[in-house]
């Protein structure tokens, strides 16, 4: 029997509800809109009646600010009233923790719980507008509206799913049929991969392949698994014409030679991965990266460092990773920017770290666009942008993460697709991680969350452009979050006897089965059938491709198996057994007694057909901003800028104090008005005190890589390098990690030029500054229709110190001389490199000797954005003597900084005030 109840926030209490009726009167124009309320519905099966009164009064509302009704209550009628629900398959996490929690409460069996959302409307509503509410509120990517009538079951009655088909003739077709099938499929691989996949399977296993091995394979080759893209071999490279081209050909040319260095005569292919690595290994082979932590595991960037506790000194791993999650934000913000943050905390948790904090950094386009003028087929920027922080704070909060900096950027081609990237810091003793190669009989032990439809085609729906259907047809894509599972794996992998089992370790991310289990070693041979699934239905592809953050897949002796299962079920984790190490080289998956997926490993090594393009490089004329005639004119349209202006209500939708490890608060002073410019947290441990911190910072200005993606890359590594040092860190161990993200690229030589010429800037400034870059993310999708995002190259510095030697940047005290310190430009526009780093060397002198009492590195918004902020925090003005010209205050100055100083003995930099 099915029970139904209803839950409204009573008068005062009803948040949500206020916010609703502004939203739809200021920003919907829904002006004769009187009242809004929202009524979270349950339907309810496998309780008594005492039960469900008692789950009612205890579980599903709070008595002091919940109003419960019975299933007979109806809106009066002056309401016009619609319901939504989640898709079938669509992770309800309300239900979830429901059914949870009543199972808690009644000590028996888990209740199924079925969710929706009332609301009604009050007021002059007419047809049309109520129509257009619908529409505003219901994305079609995650929900629909539901039916008012109470089900009789809330029991699914899955249809049995039909055996995996083979693609029969496949091996004999020729290139017409190819190209028809391949265009029916929506394949993220190209025509070409797949006739090479006919030509495999023709020539080397003599049949034709299953549905299944088609979707795997996709999945594998996918620019988000294999970095397609990046990996594609550039038979040329062309350099236009321009006043700047100079710069551009002398670090191609200085690239060209280091490959010869490094290679020797190999045929190492000349490509974006090589030109996104080559200063690392260049470092490398110099000693200049000594920490690093090398492993076949691919997860997260490692580094050891030393870290004191209790006056003990220990070797830990400093883990960090940044993640995009932009094709499912863009067309579920919720849930698309939910899962980045898990996606994120994933990687280094599946290298057995503990994930302590978190940076937010997103661009989008102008959130004040009237929702009228929205694009077709594109959610509107407010929804998106607002949804979104809602996501990720979301899970941020729920599974117990500091969100240390908030920041988001404004751009028009934002509006092609959003940028939703999240960035993490995660530490661990290095006595608790093990890292050896699989041998056969050993076992792989799936943990966490259950399958589901959702998350299938997340690899290879990332890998594409966005077009006016998107939001109709990419719904499985994007999965919901559940943070509270997760939470549980990071419990468990900090646990040293858990961790120490396990011998490699991989995340459910894109791919799901296919490349989390799949990667683990040469030979696996997976039972589909042992995989837990959310619900019933379920084919053999869906199970094999579906991705999740809430799932870990661990490779442990088979029989340590109990033991690790023991352990995982004190977390209440289900663990289960999936799949056996072999001693062959082929990645098997059988489903339903049936051999789905049989593939040999050097097939899908091959990453399908090597690509070749031709690239072109537009040679940069000017990065320069637009002049300021004057100087309260200049003040007032910085500080109305979108992108200079405050983003503290933003931020605080995150909690930057979990885990008691901050040191510096997201916003500084006594006012809380000046944001600090790094995120720094003491490295998290369950026992003892250390004064050993992460720091992590970013830098990027889409405005200048849209003019030069060659000046933007090399300012935006210089940008997240400086913010560390005017935080007082030293540099002699910091590592980078970059974020690309580009348009699509398709075959245009000059759209191929933008991610090159970006990647010829970050090479040099890693040289420059003998800094390497040890990890990154590409993500080259950003187009939709004939729009494009801006050339994205976001730098990550990342690097530990003392808590005690950290700088806030706010002005500390009235009376105090305040400087800037700046390097010398070159004729390119960029710093000198060995000015800059006399620089840093003199920030770096003056803080440890204690005379700079705050510091900040000007960056988008030059000088003049950062006296204005430091001023902000503690209410303490700056009077300027004049010694700096309109355009050094307004222009970019990145590289410098403006210090304020304990005394006035110093003589250094351009006095300001």
């Amino acid at each position: 029997m099915v029970t139904r109840v209803f839950v409204e926030k009573k008068k005062g209490f009803n948040i949500e509800a206020q916010q609703m009726l502004a939203d739809l009167k200021g920003n919907l124009g829904i002006g004769g809109l009187q009242e809004v309320r929202i009524l979270n519905r349950y339907d309810v099966s496998g309780l008594s009646k005492e039960q469900f009164d008692a789950a009612a009064r205890t579980v599903l509302s709070e008595p002091p600010m919940d109003a419960v009704y019975g299933e007979d209550f109806r809106l009066p009628g002056e309401y016009r009233v619609f319901a939504m629900e989640y898709l079938p398959g669509q992770y309800d996490q309300r239900a979830d923790s429901a059914a949870q929690c009543v199972q808690l409460l009644t000590q028996g069996e888990r209740p199924a719980v079925l969710t929706a959302k009332v609301i009604g409307l009050k007021g002059q509503v007419s047809d049309g507008e109520f129509e257009k509410v619908k529409h505003y509120l219901i994305n079609p990517v995650e929900s629909r509206e539901a039916s008012m009538e109470k089900p009789e079951s809330l029991e699914l009655q899955a249809e049995v799913p039909a055996d995996v088909a083979r693609v029969t003739g496949f091996t004999q077709w020729d290139d017409g049929e190819m190209e028809a099938y391949f265009n029916s499929m929506g394949f993220a691989m190209t025509l070409s991969d797949l006739q090479f996949c006919r030509d495999y399977f023709r020539d080397q296993e003599h049949r034709d392949p299953t549905v299944t091995e088609l979707r795997v394979i996709d999945t594998y080759w996918s620019d988000h698994c294999r970095h397609t893209t990046f990996l594609t071999r550039l038979n040329s490279i062309q350099v236009e014409e321009g006043p700047l081209r100079e710069a551009v050909e002398k670090a191609l040319a200085d690239y060209f030679a280091l490959r010869e260095e490094l290679y020797q005569g190999r045929d190492k292919p000349v490509s974006l991965m090589d030109m996104a690595t080559i200063g690392g290994k260049y470092l490398r082979k110099k000693g200049l990266v000594p920490d690093l932590d090398e492993s076949e595991e691919i997860n997260a960037c490692s580094i050891e460092a030393p870290v004191t506790i209790d006056g003990k000194t220990e070797t830990w791993l400093i883990q960090f990773k940044n993640e995009t999650h932009n094709h499912p934000t863009e067309i579920e913000p919720f849930g698309g920017a939910a899962t980045c943050v898990g996606g994120a905390i994933r990687d280094p948790l599946s290298g057995r770290s503990y994930v302590y904090s978190a940076m937010r950094l997103t661009g989008a386009a102008n959130p004040l666009t009237p929702i009228e003028e929205t694009m077709q087929g594109k959610l509107p920027q407010r929804t998106i942008v607002t949804k979104a922080a809602a996501g990720y704070s979301s899970y941020g909060n729920q599974i117990g993460l500091a969100t240390g900096q908030v920041d988001e950027l404004y751009h028009p081609g934002y509006a092609a697709k959003r940028m939703e990237i999240g960035a993490v810091i995660a530490a661990a003793p290095a006595a608790n991680v093990r890292r050896e190669r699989p041998a056969p009989g050993e076992v792989v032990i799936l943990l966490g969350g259950r399958t589901g439809r959702d998350g299938c085609g997340g690899a290879t729906g990332s890998s594409k452009s966005h077009t006016l259907s998107s939001l109709e047809t990419c719904g499985a894509e994007v999965q919901k979050g559940n943070a509270p599972e997760e939470r549980k794996l990071q419990r468990l992998f900090r646990n040293p006897e858990a961790s120490r089992l396990i011998k490699r370790c991989n995340d459910f991310g894109a791919g799901g089965v296919s490349v989390a289990i799949g990667e683990l070693a040469e030979g696996l041979e997976i039972d589909l059938n042992t995989v837990p699934k959310k619900y019933e239905g379920l084919d053999g592809t869906e199970l094999a491709i579906s991705e999740s953050q809430e799932r870990m897949a661990v490779v442990v002796e088979a029989q340590d198996a109990p033991r690790f299962m023991e352990l995982a079920a004190g977390e209440n984790l289900e663990a289960t057994v999936v799949a056996t190490v072999t001693g062959k080289s082929r990645l098997t998956m059988t489903w339903n007694g049936n051999t789905i997926v049989d593939i040999a490993r050097a097939f899908l090594d091959t990453n399908g057909v090597e690509k070749h393009i031709t690239a072109v490089t537009a040679a940069p004329e000017s990065i320069l901003k637009d002049q300021v005639k004057d100087f309260r004119q200049g003040y007032l349209d910085l500080a109305a800028d979108l992108n200079v202006c405050s983003k503290r209500g933003l931020s605080e939708r995150f909690d930057s104090t979990i885990g008691r490890g901050t040191v510096l608060m997201p916003f500084g002073g006594k006012y809380q008005l000046t944001p600090t410019q790094a995120m720094v947290n003491k490295i998290s441990r369950e026992e003892g005190e250390t004064d050993t911190c992460s720091l992590m910072a970013w830098g990027y200005n889409p405005y200048i890589t849209e003019k030069s993606p060659y000046h933007g890359a090399y300012l935006a590594v210089i940008e997240s390098v400086s913010k560390l040092v005017a935080t007082g860190a030293d540099l002699k161990e910091t590592y980078l990690s970059f974020q690309e993200y580009f348009q699509k690229l398709g075959k245009d030589p000059h759209r191929w030029g933008q991610p090159l010429a970006a990647l010829l800037g970050a090479y040099r400034a890693q040289k420059e500054l003998e800094i390497a870059a040890i990890g990154g993310k590409d993500s080259m999708s950003g187009s939709f229709e004939d729009l494009d995002v801006p050339p994205t190259l976001v730098s990550f510095a990342v690097t530990t110190d003392k808590a005690s030697r950290i700088l806030s940047p706010e002005f500390k005290g009235a009376g105090h001389p305040v400087v800037w310190l700046c390097p010398e430009y070159g004729p390119d526009g960029l710093p000198a490199a060995a000015s800059l780093k006399q620089v840093y060397q003199t920030v770096n002198r003056l803080v440890k000797k204690g005379k700079v009492l705050a510091a900040y590195t000007p960056g988008y918004g030059g000088v003049a954005e950062g006296i204005l902020k430091m001023s902000l925090g503690n209410g303490i003005g700056l009077a300027l003597d004049g010694g700096c010209t309109l355009d050094e205050l307004f222009s970019y100055a990145y590289g410098s900084f403006i210090l304020e100083l304990a005394d006035s003995k110093e003589t250094i930099g351009l006095p300001l005030g």
